[in-house]
């Protein structure tokens, strides 16, 4: 038997779970993302906000059965994520993307209830042709409200030389006749306070225009289903703003739908030594955690520490040919074995659709399971065919 290690991060999973699924494989717990949904179904019922899941950071379409019997719709980054909204979600369609092409313009019409640009001149270039297109579609304007409290810069979307949304000096207010809604986006994995400041910009800078609009889409990266989250203060905050601007308020949840949701299931394949003892995995930072390269971050592992904290460190490394492919250096109680299987946390969100087939290494299958049927279902196996059809 294959040593295992577990915790309380697995309580939505029976304790051999891991080997019964594929390896590498990303397992995502029903229970947990209904958990989930429940605290912001409690969101919508104290304001009467509209909340969105953002396909950006989970489109696993499998479960938007589940999704959209709490949530009022998705928001997505372009025609590919709108049309997956508009077929497998059902609901609301709001789309924003940095730039539209004349050819994407006119697909996002098709599959969206609301279109949103980020700058003046896509406004003017596109704005009437999407309402001539559909008269009932909503029109929004993207801002920048000029101050964030991310501190990683690849994820601070109004630092100086930004692409992200419309200056209150480039603001031309006829054009404002089209636009039904403002945007803003200036949050990531953040609690309430970090709102209320960012919004007191937003109010600073586009306070004027803001009666007389249907709607502000307050963005995303509101941590909402965090254990420590403010979920009073969000609420009072949004009744305040809805009270003093007469405006319905959007919120772009992505992460707090999957939250906790999901692992990715790992074996080790090899075991050396250089300088330091290094465990070859079945998966990939580069290939299935880019993020762990591109922001970077350390994924939990189950019973794993510190380098040192333990008796045994090794540095994870991955299956590509990249020389950075490393995960990190964790330590665990015993000496790592070939066929052990690791279990890295919170993997459903900016995971799945992030992955890659560089090198061609297998690809993570998708598996869901929920407490009420007992079982794993597999979602989806990827192969040959996947690697050579995407070339």
């Amino acid at each position: 038997m294959n040593k295992h290690f577990y915790n309380d991060a697995l309580e939505d999973f029976p304790k051999n779970i891991t080997d019964c699924v594929d390896s590498p494989c990303f397992l995502i717990s029903e229970d947990a993302i209904k958990r989930n949904l429940k605290t912001l179904s409690y969101v919508k019922e104290k304001t009467g906000a509209k909340i969105l899941l953002a396909l950006k950071a989970f489109a696993m379409h499998s479960t938007f059965p589940i999704i959209r019997q709490y949530l009022d719709g998705v928001c997505a980054s372009g025609p590919i994520e709108a049309r997956l909204g508009y077929e497998k979600f059902g609901k609301e369609v709001h789309t924003f993307a940095v730039a539209y092409s004349d050819e994407d313009i006119k697909r996002v019409i098709k599959y969206s209830n609301a279109v949103i640009f980020n700058s003046s001149g896509q406004l003017k270039r596109y704005g009437r042709f999407a309402l001539d297109k559909d008269k009932k579609l909503e029109i929004g304007l993207r801002v920048n409200p000029g101050h964030s409290e991310v501190k990683t810069k690849l994820y601070n979307t109004t630092l100086p030389g930004s692409r992200l949304g419309v200056l209150p000096e480039d603001i031309v207010e006829e054009d404002l006749e089209l636009v039904d809604g403002l945007h803003f986006h200036a949050l990531c994995e953040q609690n309430a306070e970090s709102l209320v400041v960012v919004l007191k910009e937003f109010e600073k800078r586009y306070g004027k225009y803001i009666k007389g609009m249907k709607w502000v889409n307050f963005g995303g990266g509101h941590h909402i289903t965090r254990q420590d989250y403010n979920i009073e203060l969000l609420i009072r905050t949004v009744n305040d703003f809805k009270r003093k601007y007469e405006v319905q308020v959007h919120l772009e949840p992505g992460e707090a739908v999957a939250l906790n949701a999901g692992v990715l299931v790992s074996t080790v394949l090899d075991i050396k030594k250089n300088k330091k003892n290094i465990a070859i995995l079945d998966t990939s930072a580069e290939a299935h955690m880019p993020d762990v390269l591109a922001q970077p971050y350390r994924p939990n592992i189950i019973g794993a520490g510190k380098p040192g904290e333990q008796d045994y460190t090794y540095r994870l490394g991955g299956l590509t040919c990249l020389a950075g492919d490393v995960i990190g250096d964790y330590s665990f109680p015993n000496e790592l074995k070939i066929g052990d299987r690791l279990v890295f946390l919170d993997m459903a969100h900016y995971s799945m659709v992030k992955t890659t087939m560089f090198n061609g290494v297998k690809h993570p299958s998708i598996a869901l399971y929920s407490k009420e049927s007992g079982r794993v279902k597999v979602v989806r196996r990827f192969g040959y065919e996947d690697y050579v059809n995407r070339l």
